[in-house]
This record gives C-alpha cells, sequence and structure tokens, in this order.
C-alpha cells in the first residue's frame, strides 16, 4: 500500500498491490504504475528498509530522497533490548532523532552507540549502516519532520486491514481480496478530514528546498 500527501496538504492511498514477494522488481513495477498514472514527481519517500526499494526509487524517481522510517528505526533496534532497559535506550535514541542538525544528530549517534555497546554489541549497527537514508530529515524543522520521518499512518492502515483478515482469513481470488481491502481502506480513510498540522510552513520549507520542482 502506497501513501502519498499532495501539494494541497491532501493526504490519499495511492495504490494497494498484493505481491508475493518484496524485490527491487516488484518495487520498481509499483514506482512505474505510479508515473503511468500522472505521478510526475516525489520529493520525500518514507519507507521502512524493504528489500529493494532504494534501488528501484533511484531507478523511477531519481530525484526523490528515500527517508528510513525513523519510527521502524527505533522499533527495530529496542527489539534487541531488555525490558528494563527499553524505556532509558528509547530516550537515548531520542538524541539522535530531534537533533539540531546531521552533525549533532551523528555525534549523538556514536555517544550512544559507545554507552550500549559493551551490554548489546551491534544494537547501533543499523543506524551506522543506513545513515545516508536516516539523515535527510536533519535539514528540516521539526513541524516538517513530524510530516516526513515516519510511517506510522500506513501501519494505522495495516492494522485495519489485520482486522479484516481475522474476521474472514479465506478469500476466493485476490480479486476478491483487493475489493476487500478497497472497502476497508474506503471507510478508514473518512476519517482522514483534519488538515496536515503546520502545513503553511511545511509547504514553505519544501519550496525552498525544492524550489525549481514546485509550481508557483
Amino acid at each position: 500500500m502506497n501513501l502519498g500527501i499532495d501539494l494541497d496538504e491532501n493526504k490519499e492511498v495511492l495504490s494497494i498491490q498484493i505481491g508475493e514477494n518484496e524485490s527491487s522488481k516488484y518495487w520498481l513495477s509499483v514506482l512505474n504504475e505510479l508515473k503511468n498514472r500522472g505521478v510526475k514527481d516525489i520529493l520525500i519517500l518514507c519507507a521502512d528498509g524493504l528489500s529493494g526499494i532504494k534501488e528501484s526509487i533511484e531507478a523511477a524517481f531519481p530525484n526523490t530522497e528515500y527517508q528510513r522510517c525513523i519510527v521502524h528505526m527505533v522499533r527495530n533496534t529496542l527489539k534487541h533490548v531488555s525490558h528494563e532497559n527499553k524505556k532509558i535506550f528509547a530516550k537515548d535514541l531520542k538524541t539522535i532523532y530531534q537533533a539540531s542538525d546531521e552533525e549533532a544528530a551523528y555525534e549523538n549517534m556514536q555517544k550512544v552507540k559507545g554507552k550500549w555497546e559493551k551490554q548489546y554489541p551491534g544494537a547501533m549497527k543499523r543506524w551506522e549502516q543506513n545513515w545516508v537514508e536516516i539523515a535527510p530529515i536533519f535539514k528540516f524543522s521539526g513541524n516538517v519532520r513530524k510530516v516526513i520521518y515516519t510511517t506510522n499512518a500506513i501501519e494505522s492502515l495495516n492494522s485495519t486491514y489485520k482486522r479484516l483478515n481475522r474476521q474472514r482469513s479465506v478469500f476466493s481470488t485476490s480479486t476478491a481480496l483487493l475489493k476487500a481491502l478497497y472497502l476497508a481502506t474506503f471507510q478508514a480513510t473518512k476519517k482522514w478530514s483534519m488538515p496536515l498540522r503546520n502545513w503553511g510552513q511545511v509547504y514553505g520549507e519544501f519550496s525552498i528546498m525544492y524550489e525549481e520542482r514546485l509550481p508557483e
């Protein structure tokens, strides 16, 4: 499922696909479908560490910045932390993604790594490996970061789909499943009536950062 925010601050589900596996070939077909339907440009694409997604973005929308979902980064890190240390470790992680700029964020990441490496070796490895995809948020203000740093809206819809699956675990065809997902999406997105907070500031920063790519 792909979700986008357009220039008029509308949040919309752009497509729902059923795929056998995730790969660069699969994600490229998804992105090319969006292009064929009229999507001309994507400024920032936020996603989890999906297999092949980075290469597919570079092929389909080469000017698009790939932003790793910070919430998923935090969740995946805390999976390896004992219950008694989760709260303090999560607080330490905040010093990274809430830092004032990229330099401070990187320094804080190294501090967190040094603090916990002996107790949880390798816990911060993904942060270092994926720093290029984590870093785009640091050139924006806090209000903009809240719009682009997480895929929580998608996770919310996924919860709706999981409830649908619990109610009916067998579908006769993939078409029947897609119809059920479409109806569930239609009902869930009826609640999307509130505009994004501070959209004026968000759009203002985008218009400066991506001046040549936004209409006047």
